[in-house]
């Protein structure tokens, strides 16, 4: 009986540790991982408050007469922005979710968060607002204005968040070996 119960004992010590071991495992992500959800996926947004950004928009809503699969439904654009915005508050969980495991995680997480915290309601409404009258083929005066004010704005503080994310991106892919094209 004695031994029984001491080998009960040590399945569930064994048993006790492999759980812990897991679980203290899911909690903090390797150096990549961190890297792809913190900085990386900040791509998606590096033309934040630019006339690329507002382009890319408008080409949405182009039809070329002789390609007849160009022709448009009219809220393309409109949708674009939608989905980026799904994506943009997926990428903000996913990087509210990330175990910083030092001083640099903390401080990279936190800057990426502000970035998406400034661009999503950016894209909620002046760039959602700018979609459809896009969609509609409306006044290039009235899209000029938006596109102004969204630089004006937000522009200059989104460069520096950016850029203060990017070098301390740069710092971090170095400490950990990451391999990382910065488009040289």
């Amino acid at each position: 009986m004695m031994n029984r119960s001491l080998t009960l004992n040590y399945k569930i010590s064994f048993y006790f540790l492999a759980l812990c071991t897991v679980l203290f495992s899911a909690c903090s992500e390797t150096p990549e991982k961190f890297f792809d959800i913190a900085i990386l996926n900040t791509n998606m947004i590096n033309d934040f408050a630019s006339p690329d950004l507002a382009r890319h928009i408008n080409d949405e809503t182009t039809e070329f007469p002789d390609i007849p699969s160009s022709k448009k439904k009219g809220n393309e654009a409109e949708t674009g922005i939608k989905n980026k915005i799904l994506y943009l508050e997926q990428s903000l969980e996913k990087v509210k979710a990330l175990s910083p495991s030092g001083k640099d995680e903390e401080e990279i997480k936190k800057l990426s968060m502000q970035l998406y915290e400034m661009v999503i309601p950016v894209y909620k409404n002046e760039y959602l607002t700018y979609a459809k009258i896009c969609d509609k083929h409306g006044s290039q005066t009235v899209k000029d204005e938006i596109v102004n004010k969204i630089d004006q704005q937000y522009g200059q503080r989104f460069e520096q968040n950016y850029n203060a994310l990017m070098d301390k991106g740069k710092a971090y892919a170095k400490e950990n070996n990451i391999q990382v094209n910065w488009g040289k």
